[in-house]
């Protein structure tokens, strides 16, 4: 049941009634609907002062005009004040409406089918070669793939791309940081640890010597023309990092749909420079080429430089029109750090200059914050790096520790260890608006208490716990019994769940579900504690472990479109 379409549609129709010649539009009426800070004032109200000035009559008058014709069996009343309308649901009616809507949704509450026929292209994570995967790249990456998620859920096609950071002069610098100090043997082993740390040395070494970062340029030139031993080198640095990466993509439950990275833009970028030229956009600057964007209140965009290479943002507008003519995308969505902003406005203008009207509403850029590990900054080419691979297995070896603790006799500790570890990791970058800045610390992220990963998780295995319990039994359900305060808050938010799924969409931001998800959990906590499921009563009791059931099938379904496993047993 939705609450807000259920309020919409009787408050449209009383309206309709009572002021017909006014020609309301029933999607301005429900966007106006507004859940009070107070339950006493109601379940949800109305604020009829926008419409004082068009009906010409003050916002109390109208707010009783439209209560007298409120006509809906599942609004109990309603109640003005000032000039609001306030609605109170009927509890048993809204009881029974709600669970047996979730129940009948069969695991897919909230679903819908809006995104049907369109497709969605997700840019994230876009890991760089010859670097380990870490904690910086986690926030784009668990970002990317919840949406990925929720698009998902709501009907789209989905797109997921790893827009590998795989060209550039830091390429050639790797090269000759091996040829210097590497081995084949040594980094085999070492794996993309190996290269790191070569990667740290050349900075170190050019520093003292700059002759170096010389050498690195004319290797990458080497890449780009092709020579053999260059290439060969650079593909087996390349394989190297996915392979990599790809066992921390797994632990997170990450999957990518295309790895198309920057080297494939490479037979793609002179569509891009010959069509910036015919429409004149392409102008010379100190011997370089840019789009000039002055007008728009921006810096110049770079495409070419002036020995002819080309830039980010060349290859960045040759994967737009490359995504455009193979996915023909309803959006693009750029989940990138804040940071690169700029960029991106410079990228998503100089298409819509070429004609490409799609870049000015189709393209985003989903911004977030940086992140920190324990109050300390991160920094790849001064070693100071926190890999994730490090960190989720950190997790999970604390989370272990903890089930020890509290449940020591659990039967498969590891592998909720596992789930509950990696989870709190995710949720913790999950939790807060994205574009706020993190700083990681364990002890927030692993507590079994409070806004956590561990909490939410906790919650739905009481919940399958006391569903366990109650195995065989069956028997009509009493709604009357779920009309107390506990039970309306877990219901309330059960119903708005779906509308938190579209809000997140429209927003771009997982963290709508994450707290969401947190509110169902400690609103069935309250309930679990302030009531008991099973009595005497089989009637009460089914209704209980009817909303107790509802509640799982919720969290579960939250967790997993934030990206978290939802552990049985803990």
């Amino acid at each position: 049941m939705d609450m807000r379409e259920v309020i919409t549609g009787a408050l449209y129709r009383a309206a309709r009634e009572a002021y017909p010649e006014a020609g309301f539009d029933s999607e301005a009426l429900s966007r106006a609907l507004e859940i009070p800070p107070d339950p006493a004032l109601g379940d949800m109200a109305f604020p009829c002062f926008s419409l004082s000035r068009t009906l010409r009559k003050a916002p109390p008058q109208i707010a009783v005009s439209l209560a007298e014709r409120i006509d809906d069996p599942m609004i109990g009343r309603t109640e003005v004040k000032g000039g609001y309308l306030n609605f109170f649901f009927s509890r048993v009616a809204m009881a029974r409406a709600t669970v047996e809507a979730v129940l009948d949704s069969k695991g897919r509450w909230g679903a819908g089918r809006e995104g049907e026929g369109k497709t969605v292209c997700l840019d994230y994570s876009s890991i760089n070669i010859a670097k380990r995967f870490h904690l910086g790249h986690l926030s784009t990456t668990v970002i990317g793939h919840s949406l990925k998620r929720i698009y998902d859920y709501l009907g789209y096609t989905t797109v997921g791309i790893n827009h590998l950071g795989d060209w550039g002069t830091q390429f050639g610098k790797m090269i000759a940081a091996y040829r210097h100090w590497g081995s084949r043997e040594e980094v085999e082993k070492g794996g993309v640890q190996a290269l790191s740390d070569l990667y740290v040395r050349f900075h170190q070494e050019a520093e003292k010597d700059p002759s170096l970062d010389d050498e690195g340029r004319a290797w990458f030139k080497k890449i780009e023309d092709g020579d053999a031993e260059a290439l060969a080198i650079f593909d087996w640095f390349k394989q190297l990092t996915l392979k990599d990466a790809d066992r921390v993509y797994k632990t997170l439950g990450v999957s990518f749909d295309s790895y198309a990275g920057e080297s494939f833009y490479n037979d793609k970028m002179d569509r891009v420079v010959r069509e910036l030229k015919e429409k004149n956009l392409l102008v010379e600057s100190d011997g370089a080429y840019v789009v000039d964007l002055e007008a728009y209140g921006m810096p110049p965009c770079l495409i070419l430089k002036r020995d002819g290479a080309t830039l980010y943002a060349t290859r960045d507008i040759a994967a737009a029109l490359y995504r455009m003519d193979t996915y023909h995308f309803e959006k693009c969505l750029y989940v990138v750090a804040y940071q690169q902003d700029l960029h991106f406005r410079q990228v998503f203008k100089v298409l819509e200059l070429m004609g490409y009207e799609w870049a000015r509403d189709r393209m985003q850029h989903v911004a977030f914050g940086m992140i920190s590990y324990e109050g300390g900054a991160l920094s790849t080419r001064h070693g100071r790096t926190v890999y994730l691979d490090d960190v989720l297995q950190a997790a999970c070896d604390k989370a272990l520790a903890i089930i020890e603790e509290k449940s020591p006799g659990l039967d498969n500790k590891e592998e909720v260890a596992r789930q509950v570890g990696v989870g709190s990791v995710i949720f913790f970058d999950l939790f807060n608006s994205r574009i706020k800045d993190i700083d990681f610390h364990w002890d927030r992220a692993l507590n079994f208490d409070g806004e956590t990963g561990p909490y939410v998780q906790y919650t739905y295995a009481r919940c399958c716990s006391v569903l366990r319990k109650a195995q065989g039994l069956s028997a009509e359900r009493d709604y009357a019994a779920l009309t107390d305060d506990e039970s309306l808050a877990l219901i309330k938010l059960l119903a708005l769940f779906p509308e938190a799924v579209r809000d997140a969409a429209a927003r771009n931001e997982p963290s709508v579900l994450t707290r969401a998800t947190t509110e169902i959990a400690k609103a069935y906590n309250k309930f679990y504690y302030e009531h008991r499921i099973l009595t005497d009563n089989v009637g009460e009791s089914a209704a209980r472990l009817a909303l107790t059931r509802a509640a799982m099938e919720v969290i579960g379904r939250g967790l997993y479109l934030i990206g978290l496993e939802a552990p049985q047993q803990m």
